[in-house]
């Protein structure tokens, strides 16, 4: 049996032709050729089944022969907002996890302890579209710009708030717990701080913005151990059965 080639399309039932990265890949690697079966996906929860039609040397047109919208395999939505590590290809790793496992949205925090303040958008982006090509997710995550953490504290958001770090003197309930005891549709923001935690002034700003104090368990977790913890946390509260 071939193996399924799946190609990310934006709006691809609206267009004839897979994107440059998409096309050289598909013409250069593959070596794909008219006639052959592909499969997109548009990252807004629709998968089509194409064949391949004209090709040129950078080109690649296709025709839709079925598609086929798909159920999301969660319910509510799950935001994960955090602080960039130091070393990015831990973060990189971190995001790539995160979107096989599932995840709705993902923002980077400036705080006052962090040790990066800049990071590649479309460099995250291009990680994002691998591995939702590789897990099949047929809705792409949102990834947002860095924001400095009183901006992004400050926004309005639906849903429960919950904010991870390790201060004892601030009373902290268990993530898994308190998500379990929520409604399954609700939506979910979970942030999780630099490698020197958020400072205690953040953790005070965010529980007057109704953030709720959590951990993520007995063990201290390093930065991106820590996102992708919640995020599976929060899937598996929220899975159709």
């Amino acid at each position: 049996m071939k193996e399924i080639r799946f190609f990310y399309v934006p709006e691809a039932g609206k267009v004839q032709e897979l994107p440059t990265e998409e096309a050289t890949h598909a013409l250069r690697v593959l070596r794909m050729r008219t006639g052959d079966e592909m499969y997109l996906m548009d990252g807004q929860g629709v998968f089509y089944h194409a064949e391949v039609g004209m090709t040129t040397n950078k080109k690649c047109f296709y025709h839709i022969r079925e598609t086929l919208p798909q159920e999301k395999t969660w319910r509510g939505r799950i935001h994960l907002a955090i602080a960039p590590t130091k070393m990015m290809d831990r973060i990189e790793w971190m995001v790539e996890k995160a979107t096989e496992v599932g995840v709705d949205e993902i923002s980077f925090l400036n705080c006052k302890f962090s040790e990066r303040q800049q990071i590649r958008i479309d460099r995250i982006e291009k990680i994002v579209v691998s591995a939702m090509k590789q897990s099949r997710k047929a809705w792409k995550p949102v990834v947002n710009e860095m924001t400095d953490f009183t901006s992004f504290i400050n926004t309005s958001r639906q849903g429960t708030k919950f904010i991870a770090h390790c201060y004892q003197e601030f009373k902290r309930d268990d993530l898994f717990r308190e998500l379990q005891q929520l409604d399954v549709d609700e939506d979910v923001t979970v942030l999780v701080g630099p490698e020197g935690d958020f400072s205690a002034d953040e953790v005070k700003l965010a529980l007057t913005r109704g953030y709720r104090s959590i951990s993520l368990g007995n063990s201290r977790l390093r930065t991106e151990t820590a996102g992708l913890m919640a995020v599976t946390m929060a899937q598996i509260t929220k899975r159709k059965e």
